[in-house]
Formats: structure tokens, C-alpha cells, sequence
């Protein structure tokens, strides 16, 4: 009875134990959070509780494993797994904790900063730096947990540092796309080429970064499609980046019109529209010709906007207000194709016509 007792009180006391301390650990945060409402970190913090937990139960299960009096022949083996779910969680904890700490420094970054492009770009580092630090403590708990907790692979270990230089070489030849992706991501990231909510046109496709990895990056294109693409890609290649120095852009409207279009009254009616709009930043506006033809004229209207999201709506108002302008007050001003046969000039006329003038003017002054 005393077999099946004891480790059950163990156990269960372990746990109890384990728990009580994150519930303690979790009050004390929340009572930080709510006395220091401008420090978000001890909210953030919070989050951490469930790999806290996990932590906590392993450590202290492995620590007590030696009391509940279970005598097995796998007691190496339980060992064993209890210390992987013990690195696993302090690794899970360690990402929660930097995830914490980044969101936090992002909150006050952005609450203390007025541009948007500096925000989006320390908001892009910050998500790199949280990759790579995944990344390498990731490594080095698979690392830890296989050369540490199982003997039998410490002489594989030991092998593969005696060739690291043949393998680092293998490795690097097999691994060559990968590493080139993981340098370009961290490239983009520090060199602010590109960043996250930037808008930009690539394979002609026009769209909003929406996440950048150490591996590739998503555009989210206007129609809610995602284009992924590989990091060295924008290292590599040309693209367009509309956010870089700035969110203004300007937008153009072509028209095409006869030749007898009002371009002053055109130009007012422009004018006229482009106040009313509120997605009009005041900043710039003109209309001019840009080009003819033998049969239309080609008018380009030029209006500046704060955003891109304001840059398309503005040109499609402003298209359509100025056609319905047109359609109503100058018809005529609207292209069209002429049916009606042309007026020969007198110097183009055929030479028969001139003929009979000159023998009618001969008949004339005989008589």
C-alpha cells in the first residue's frame, strides 16, 4: 500500500506545490500591472505563466522523483524525459520573455515617436531580433538536451567537432540558400530597405508587407492574396517601395478628349472637386495636356495624398466626377468619331476641277 501511497503524495504534493507558486507569482504581477498601469511590461509578463508552469511541475517532479520510492529499471529514462520537458519549457519561457520585453519597447517606442516610418522599422528589427534569438536558443537546448542527457551521443559530438572544418564546409555548400536567406533577412532588416506596412509593387503586383521571417517575406496585395517571397529576393532585385522617405504620393488621372474640350473650365471643375475631398492632402494639384493626337488630346489631372489607401480612392473619385462633369455640361468635349467626309483645301483639289475653272474663265472673257 505504501508503494502506491507514497508516490501518489509525492506526486500530487509536487504539483500542488508548483502550482500555488505560479498562481503567487501571477498575483504579484497583476498587482504590479495595476499599480503601474504606464509599464505594460508586467502585463506582458503575465502571459508567461503556462511555460512558467511547465517549468516549475518538471524541475520540481525531477528534483522529487528520488522521494516517491518508485524503483524501476527505467528510472534513467523518466530522468531523461522529465530534463527534455524542463529545457523545452525554459526555452518556451525565454521566447515569452523576449516577446514580452519587444512588445513592450515597441509601445514605447511608438507612444514617443511621431513617424510612422520609424516605428515600422523598429517594429521590423525588433520582429528579426525575436526570430534569431528562437532561432539560437533553439539550437542550443537541441544541443544541450542531446549531448548532456543521452551518453551515448556525447561521442558523436565529440566526432563531429573533431571534423567540424570537412563538415562546416558540407554543410555550408548544402546549407548555402538557406544562410543567404537568413543574411538577407537580417540585411533587410537592419538596412530598412523594406519594412513591415510598407507599400510596395513587386512582380508588378501592388501590395502591403505584412510579415518579414529570416526566411521570406509576405505581401498582402489589395485583394487580400498573399505573394511570398524569398528575403534575398529584395537584396537582389528591383522593386518599388512607395513608403521609402515618406507616405505622401502623388496620383494622375488620364483622360482622353477632342481637341474642343474647355481645359480652363476643366481645370476649375478639378479644383472644385478636389476640394470637397477629404482623402486630398492640399498639398499639390495641376492639370495639363500631355499629349495629341490627329483625333484626342490626352489630360493628365494630378492630385497629392497623405497614404496610399487615400491615393486610390482620390483617383477614382476624381476619374469619375470629372467624366460626369463632362457627360453633362460639355458632351462635345467627350472623343468621338467623325463619319462625315472631310473638306478638300482649294491646293488639294483634283486637277480636272481646276481645268474646268480655268476653260470656264477662258469661255467668260471671249464672250
Amino acid at each position: 500500500m505504501e508503494q502506491v501511497v507514497r508516490p501518489l503524495l509525492v506526486i500530487c504534493g509536487t504539483l500542488a506545490l508548483t502550482l500555488a507558486v505560479g498562481w503567487l507569482i501571477d498575483r504579484v504581477l497583476n498587482t504590479a500591472d495595476r499599480r503601474h498601469p504606464e509599464t505594460p511590461l508586467w502585463g506582458e509578463l503575465r502571459n508567461c505563466q503556462v511555460p512558467l508552469q511547465v517549468v516549475l511541475m518538471s524541475a520540481a517532479l525531477q528534483g522529487s522523483y528520488t522521494w516517491t520510492g518508485i524503483d524501476t529499471s527505467n528510472d534513467r529514462l523518466v530522468k531523461n524525459i522529465l530534463a527534455l520537458i524542463t529545457v523545452g519549457a525554459l526555452v518556451w519561457l525565454a521566447v515569452r520573455i523576449a516577446t514580452a520585453i519587444a512588445e513592450t519597447s515597441l509601445a514605447r517606442f511608438a507612444a514617443t515617436t511621431t513617424d510612422p516610418a520609424r516605428v515600422r522599422r523598429f517594429r521590423t528589427q525588433l520582429t528579426m531580433v525575436q526570430r534569431v534569438i528562437t532561432f539560437v536558443l533553439a539550437t542550443i537546448a537541441a544541443a544541450v538536451a542531446i549531448l548532456l542527457l543521452f551518453p551515448s551521443m556525447r561521442a558523436l559530438g565529440a566526432s563531429l567537432l573533431a571534423s567540424a572544418g570537412v563538415f562546416g564546409i558540407v554543410a555550408g555548400v548544402a546549407a548555402q540558400s538557406m544562410l543567404g536567406n537568413l543574411f538577407a533577412g537580417l540585411q533587410v532588416a537592419f538596412g530598412s530597405s523594406v519594412r513591415i506596412g510598407d507599400t510596395v509593387v513587386v512582380e508588378g503586383e501592388w501590395g502591403t508587407v505584412e510579415e518579414i521571417t529570416l526566411a521570406f517575406l509576405t505581401v498582402r496585395i489589395w485583394d487580400d492574396r498573399r505573394l511570398t517571397m524569398p528575403v534575398s529576393y529584395f537584396n537582389s532585385k528591383a522593386y518599388e517601395n512607395w513608403s521609402r522617405g515618406g507616405p505622401q504620393i502623388t496620383g494622375t488621372v488620364y483622360l482622353h478628349l477632342d481637341h474642343s474640350a474647355p481645359l480652363q473650365a476643366l481645370r476649375d471643375q478639378l479644383h472644385t472637386v478636389l476640394q470637397d475631398r477629404e482623402d486630398w492632402d492640399r498639398r499639390s494639384w495641376n492639370l495639363v495636356v500631355t499629349d495629341s493626337t490627329p483625333t484626342t488630346i490626352e489630360v493628365r489631372a494630378a492630385m497629392s495624398a497623405k497614404n496610399t489607401d487615400d491615393w486610390w480612392t482620390l483617383q477614382c473619385a476624381v476619374r469619375e466626377e470629372l467624366i460626369t462633369w463632362l457627360q453633362r455640361e460639355h458632351p462635345y468635349a467627350l472623343p468621338r468619331v467623325t463619319t462625315a467626309p472631310a473638306a478638300i483645301p482649294p491646293a488639294r483639289r483634283p486637277a480636272e476641277s481646276q481645268d474646268r475653272d480655268v476653260n470656264s474663265k477662258d469661255v467668260s472673257s471671249a464672250g
